[in-house]
């Protein structure tokens, strides 16, 4: 059974799955509150499957960007428990989750999700012949540095996408197409990590580190 894990926004999100098959699937808002939330979230979990700890096999998480406190709580208690369960752990980019909620789409995915100082933090991905595959990197932009950077017509998805929605179109004009808004369920990250599972391709519990793109603001203390 694995155990996937997403603490990238203020929505977070659990869900317990074996041989493809979702057992139990939480998705709520939680704020800031991941630290206090996940752990009494995840014993829910386990009881709605008829589950423990001990069946757990493989643990996924997504590893960023996103929130520096949501990303700290997902990766910790991710680590913590491939650590102490001795099962193997994946980490997954949380921008090609959000992404991957729109796959059955004939254009390019863009995430987009608030990166603060007026930037955003954003990649492309697109399924093509079957295949799921990323045309860019993981990177901080802008809107209006997005112009060019979409050579044409793309969907937009994520949280942040509805705040921004007019800036884009009149950026982009047709190029721009504003997905419908779907919460991130943690069970796609499952699907995303499958190939990598049967692959026997893992992350390092003490090497996988979140995927924050920029170092978090730090208020300096003032000298009197």
């Amino acid at each position: 059974m694995q155990l996937a894990i997403d603490t990238s926004t203020d929505s977070a999100s659990l869900a317990l799955v074996e041989d493809g098959k979702v057992l139990a699937e939480a998705t709520w808002r939680c704020g800031q509150n991941h630290s206090v939330e996940l752990l009494p979230r995840l014993a829910q979990l386990l009881n709605e499957a008829k589950s423990g700890l001990k069946s757990v096999s493989c643990v996924i998480v997504a590893k960023g960007p996103g929130s520096f406190n949501g990303l700290r709580v997902g990766l910790s208690t991710a680590k913590g428990l491939a650590f102490s369960l001795k099962v193997p752990i994946i980490g997954i980019s949380s921008l090609e989750l959000e992404a991957y909620q729109h796959a059955e789409s004939a254009l390019p995915v863009c995430p987009v999700f608030n990166a603060g100082r007026g930037e955003i933090a954003t990649a492309l991905y697109q399924k093509k012949d079957g295949r799921w595959r990323q045309l860019a990197p993981e990177h901080i932009t802008t809107v209006d540095a997005l112009d060019g950077e979409i050579s044409g017509k793309t969907l937009f998805c994520g949280e942040y996408v509805s705040l921004i929605a007019q800036k884009l179109k009149k950026k982009l004009g047709q190029k721009a197409v504003i997905a419908p808004a779907r919460p991130r369920r943690a069970s796609r990250l499952a699907e995303l990590a499958r190939p990598r599972l049967e692959a026997g391709d893992y992350d390092h519990p003490a090497t996988l580190q979140p995927l924050y793109l920029r170092r978090p603001a730090i208020t300096r203390r003032r000298h009197r």
